[in-house]
Parts: structure tokens; C-alpha cells; sequence
């Protein structure tokens, strides 16, 4: 549809480019006959912004015959005020005199392991299904549910989860169901890693048989889920964004950014992401509790020198790493000293985070053997297969485990072809 350049800031050609101009924005500026009259539910966080940093919610509550009688948020809560893992419960907004339903879980008594071991627990409850979707209760009196949330770009992100299970809720409430699309903020031409083996596999960090670095934007991912994987068929319309092109990252877009997460802060860390969201599944810190999640990992038995010598003479494409040290404030090793590495990376475009993080994993197992652990059931889970950590286990090289990702990512690019709605 448009054009594109790059390394890891916006390109001369930026200039050319016109302002990306998201769904929510189209919506209201064309397509009012979608919601008018309608009595909406709406499924949306802090990145429910247009370009001007207005919000969605105020936009539907000054529209004239527009109703907005429901806000749903996924994980993290509607106000973004809830770390990963964490529960938040129904409550009734005093500030916009609306219900909120969580689709992350609905309890008013967090279970002791939220508090006492929050990273065991979020790698169980993320597991599991049930109390993340619309319960029929939920959307009494709504006559349109909207989806508007920034996704990352990467499997392992319980946003699209979100959207599957209210896609589903809404098909067998019989109640329309509209995504006002967003950008992939790392663009929508790489795709990486392994398509999960389906249903095997299938959890709330990765529903369907999709790659780990999927390349679409949520409206291309809803069609796709819609038309190949849910039971039942929603009533779906994508208000698709203008101006957007595949190979365009977030700051080439005009848009200001807003964290999607609390630990994906920057487009750097949400670059990184893709492979560095499986140290999710070992005893390494991916960088929680620290001001650089994801772009830093490390351990307390790491020496940060030696695995950066280690790590730069690979001469790994598009990154270079940066011996550091770091205390996570929460999450794994709170208040212990870590030894690590810092990813920085040089050309985003050659950079592939997935081989890059196999190639960490290698390295830290060759350096410390037994000291590196799998949490197998978990890990599994993020990358969707077993195959991964049993190939790292025998030892073989990250680039013969990426080579083994080919024929599923040529497969997907086939599967995924008719939903795309960007060139």
C-alpha cells in the first residue's frame, strides 16, 4: 500500500510517509453507522488513544446516539494499574460512571501464590483459560462489543487471547463484534519462530497455531481467527487503519507511543521481545523489576564480562551485547545482583530476536551448564513445542533450530495471506 527503508531509528524516508491514521480514528470519521443507536461494550486499556491522545472511551461517551454502557479490560486492567499476572476484579468506575469487567480473571480474594511467588503463579494462571472471557452476565443490555488495544506483534501477549475469547462470547450471544485496528509496532513482513503445535500447546499465551513473531495486526488477526479457529463465527467487521504499510515500525507511524504493558515501556524493549519473552520459561531474569525489561537478562552466577566476550564473538546480525549488572526491584531474583547482558540493537531489520535468544540460551548452557534451568511445561507453552528445548538440551545450534522453523513460517505466510489487509 505504501513505502518503507531501515535500522533502529525512523529513516530519512519518514518524511515522506503520510500519518498513520488508526481504526478508532476512521471509525468515528466514517463509519458512525457501525455504532449509532448501539449500546457498545468496550474492550480497551490505556492505548484506547487516537493521534492526539484522546481517548476512545471519551470519544464514545461524546458521540451523540452512541452508548457506552461496559468497559472490559484485559490483563493489566482497563487503567493499566495492575501488574503481569495479577487479578483484577469487577469494579464501577466513579470517574466515568461505567461497569468493568476483567477479562483477566474475576476474583475478589487474590490466591496466596499471587503474593508470595508471583512468577510461579503467573506462569500457571497464564496457562490456564478459564475466568478470561465474556461470561454471557457480562454483556447484558450490550448491543455491539468494540476491541481496541495495542498488540505487540509477538504470540506471547495475552491481548490476542483476549480478543479470541470475546470474539467466541460474543458469536454465541449472538452480539456484532468490531476491532478498530492498530499497527504491528515491529512491522508486519518478519515473521520468527515456531508455529504452536495446536491444540497441544494451546494456552493464554498462545491460543492458535500461529509463529511467535505472527508479522499482522490485530484486525488481520481477527479475520484469521474467525474464518479458521473459533467454534463459532462472530458477526466481525475490522474498521482498518489508513495510511499503514507492512514494513513500517511504530516510529515510523506518526503516532505517539504508549506502553501497551508495564514491562514493554519502549519500542526497543517490545524489538527485543520475541525471543526474549522465552527466558519467561528458564531461571534467567528476562528483565522484570529492572528499568530495561527484556533488553537486559541475567542471573546472580553470571559473569556479565565473560557471556558478552562470549555473546559479540558470534558476530550475531543486526546486535551487539553490553556486559551488565542489575538488582530487580520485583519478579525473579528481587534484590539479588544479576550478571548479564544488555541487547542493543544496531539493524533491526537483519536482527532476529528469536535466533538471538536461542544463541543466549546455547551460550549460558555451554558456560554454566546445570546451573540453567527450563521451567518445561512453561516454556513449552511460549514457544508452542516441545522440540525447542529438547533440541537445546542435545546441544544443537541455534541456527539449525531456526532452520527447523522454515517450512511452518512458509506454511503460515500462505494461511495468513488472504486476511491481510496492508500491503
Amino acid at each position: 500500500m505504501f513505502a518503507g527503508c531501515h535500522s533502529m531509528s525512523p529513516c530519512s524516508k519518514t518524511a515522506a510517509r503520510p500519518p498513520v491514521k488508526l481504526g478508532d480514528e476512521v471509525l468515528f470519521e466514517k463509519h458512525l453507522d457501525l455504532i449509532r443507536g448501539k449500546h457498545i461494550g468496550l474492550i480497551t486499556n490505556p492505548t484506547g488513544l487516537d493521534s492526539k491522545l484522546d481517548s476512545v472511551i471519551d470519544k464514545f461517551r461524546a458521540t451523540p446516539d452512541v452508548h457506552l454502557v461496559a468497559l472490559y479490560g484485559p490483563e493489566h486492567g482497563v487503567r493499566g494499574n495492575a501488574q503481569a499476572g495479577q487479578f483484577v476484579a469487577f469494579y464501577f468506575d466513579e470517574h466515568l460512571k461505567l461497569p468493568v469487567f476483567s477479562l483477566y480473571g474475576q476474583t475478589h480474594k487474590p490466591p496466596p501464590d499471587m503474593m508470595t511467588n508471583i512468577d510461579e503463579y503467573m506462569r500457571s494462571f497464564d496457562t490456564k483459560h478459564e475466568g478470561k472471557q465474556v461470561e454471557a452476565g457480562m454483556m447484558n443490555s450490550v448491543d455491539v462489543m468494540v476491541f481496541d488495544l495495542q498488540d505487540v506483534g509477538t504470540r506471547v501477549y495475552t491481548y490476542l487471547a483476549t480478543m479470541a475469547n470475546a470474539m467466541q462470547a460474543a458469536a454465541e450471544a449472538n452480539i456484532p463484534f468490531i476491532v478498530l485496528d492498530r499497527p504491528n509496532p515491529i512491522g508486519g513482513v518478519a515473521m520468527e519462530g515456531p508455529i504452536l503445535q495446536y491444540p497441544k500447546y494451546s494456552s493464554f499465551i498462545g491460543l492458535y497455531p500461529i509463529p511467535l513473531r505472527h508479522g499482522m495486526t490485530v484486525g488481520e488477526l481477527a479475520q484469521l481467527f474467525n474464518a479458521k479457529f473459533l467454534t463459532n463465527k462472530v458477526n466481525l467487521t475490522v474498521v482498518p487503519m489508513e495510511n499503514w504499510s507492512r514494513d513500517e515500525w511504530f516510529d515510523e507511524t506518526s503516532l505517539p507511543w504508549v506502553l501497551p504493558s508495564p514491562n514493554l515501556p519502549t519500542l526497543d524493549s517490545s524489538t527485543v521481545y520475541p525471543g526474549q519473552v522465552i527466558f519467561e520459561g528458564t531461571n534467567l531474569s528476562e528483565g522484570r523489576g529492572t528499568t530495561k525489561p527484556f533488553e537486559m537478562f541475567g542471573a546472580p552466577w553470571i559473569d556479565g564480562f565473560v557471556l558478552a566476550k562470549k555473546l559479540n564473538a558470534l558476530d550475531l546480525p543486526g546486535v551487539k551485547f553490553r556486559e551488565v549488572y542489575f538488582t530487580p526491584t520485583f519478579s525473579k531474583f528481587k534484590d539479588e545482583q544479576c550478571g548479564g547482558c544488555q541487547l542493543h540493537v544496531t539493524d533491526r531489520n537483519n536482527y532476529n530476536s528469536v535466533n538471538t535468544t536461542l544463541a543466549i540460551l546455547s551460550v549460558v548452557k555451554t558456560l554454566y551448564g546445570d546451573k540453567l534451568e527450563f521451567h518445561a511445561q512453561y516454556f513449552d507453552r511460549v514457544l508452542g513445542t516441545s522440540s525447542v528445548r529438547e533440541a537445546l538440551e542435545r546441544g544443537e545450534s541455534a541456527d539449525k533450530i531456526v532452520a527447523d522453523f522454515k517450512p511452518g513460517l512458509d506454511e503460515f505466510a500462505k494461511l495468513r495471506a488472504p486476511y491481510l489487509l496492508y500491503k
